[in-house]
């Protein structure tokens, strides 16, 4: 197993931003932890950043603050920093390419949203060959409610982990990611 993580969004805006995410408590120390054991481990570490082509975008707007990576994942060492454009690292970008040339069989996702550009990334995955690996302590979301309804931050966090588990992910805790690449060995969820 040849893996790579993945750390989507980790950006000002899901802090200082529209979109401060809530649940579950201590992603982002979840989501450092993983880059600092991956870079132990010498398993290549893609951060991911949102960047909307809308001139009119109100949210991630390139150049701006809430733009800007989180600064505790800006200074840690990653091998590869990718600009997405929609909810989906695959698309529009050279992840896939970059993956394959360095023979990467299996992605560890982490980051923001759970239930946006997490679950749409690891569908992506999925469907192209890759393994899966969906950090559940380690992602995150908040509350939403919008012209479709209102769901919590933990109800929408739970029923996108329960549908990645069903077909396209395993499902693991931070604890238990880092174990398995402890140990060189199969990861059980």
């Amino acid at each position: 197993m040849n893996r790579a993580l993945l750390v989507i969004d980790v950006q000002n805006e899901f802090f200082s931003g529209k979109f401060p995410v809530t649940f579950p408590p201590q992603s982002l120390n979840k989501i450092l932890s993983l880059m600092d054991g991956a870079r132990a481990g010498s398993i290549p570490i893609v951060v991911v950043q949102h960047t909307p082509v809308a001139k009119d975008a109100q949210t991630f707007v390139k150049g701006s603050r809430e733009w800007e990576l989180h600064d505790e994942v800006a200074k840690r060492r990653f091998d590869l920093l990718l600009q997405k454009p929609l909810p989906g690292s695959f698309t529009n970008t050279n992840l896939e390419g970059w993956l394959k040339e360095r023979g990467v069989d299996t992605v560890a996702i982490c980051g923001y949203m759970t239930q946006m550009c997490c679950d749409t990334t690891a569908r992506q995955a999925a469907h192209l060959g890759f393994s899966v690996e969906f950090l559940s302590d380690a992602t995150g979301t908040l509350h939403i409610s919008n012209y479709a309804g209102t769901v919590s931050a933990e109800q929408l966090h739970s029923a996108i982990l329960v549908t990645q588990a069903m077909r396209f992910s395993k499902v693991l805790t931070t604890g238990q990611w880092m174990d398995g690449i402890a140990k060189n060995a199969p990861i059980s969820a």
